[in-house]
């Protein structure tokens, strides 16, 4: 039998929601590697509509492969900034009117860059990611959490704001892992080696 297609939107026809995303994607500013799943029972074909929010540019997202994205996991952009040098947040230029001469007040955001997940990371239900977070490969993030700063790779954080919870291996391995990089490998050589990469024996990877 041969691999999976990583351009078939449902990986599991019985369960429609559940989609690869990277064949979703329409918008230049959003980059999803093979095999990155969004799981929601409502919207699954949705995600770039109702899980990337106020993505204006020029940053872009960029989610690497074999990620798993639970139920209403939002990325924040950086188009949700306002001003904060003056007295007032309110951005009374979109409101129209006369307002919109100060058109030029709204170009001078705040901007974190690019937001960058990692490869084979698991982010749990309801987390949100902030504006320019960079999470490393094998993270995971714990359901309900706010991410606000960079994320280790492989490490497990939680909480509002999230916070290192516990590494998942010792920075050895760590390094072994990142060195092996199996996310990149060739599709048949992952399909031979599945239980080797499921089953957590580094030795095995090398």
């Amino acid at each position: 039998m041969p691999a999976p297609n990583p351009m078939t939107v449902h990986p599991i026809p019985e369960q429609p929601r559940v989609v690869l995303v990277k064949p979703l994607i329409t918008s230049d500013l959003i980059e999803v590697g093979e095999f990155t799943y969004y799981d929601d029972p409502d919207f699954a074909h949705q995600f770039q509509e109702r899980n990337v929010l106020y993505h204006y540019g020029p940053e872009k997202l960029i989610i690497g492969k074999f990620c798993s994205l639970a139920t209403n996991v939002r990325f924040i952009m950086n188009g949700a900034n306002h001003r904060m040098t003056g007295p007032s947040t309110f951005p009374f230029p979109i409101m129209g009117g006369s307002w919109a001469e100060h058109f030029a007040l709204l170009t001078d955001l705040p901007n974190s860059g690019n937001t960058v997940v990692g490869n084979d990371v698991w982010i749990g239900m309801d987390a949100m990611i902030m504006p320019g977070v960079h999470i490393g490969n094998g993270a995971i993030v714990a359901a309900g959490s706010v991410v606000t700063s960079a994320v280790a790779p492989y490490t497990i954080v939680g909480g509002n704001p999230a916070k290192l919870i516990r590494h998942r291996f010792d920075p050895e391995q760590v390094a072994s892992l990142l060195a092996i990089a199996w996310w990149d490998w060739p599709l048949e050589t992952i399909t031979d080696h599945i239980p080797a990469i499921m089953n957590g024996d580094i030795d095995a990877l090398r």
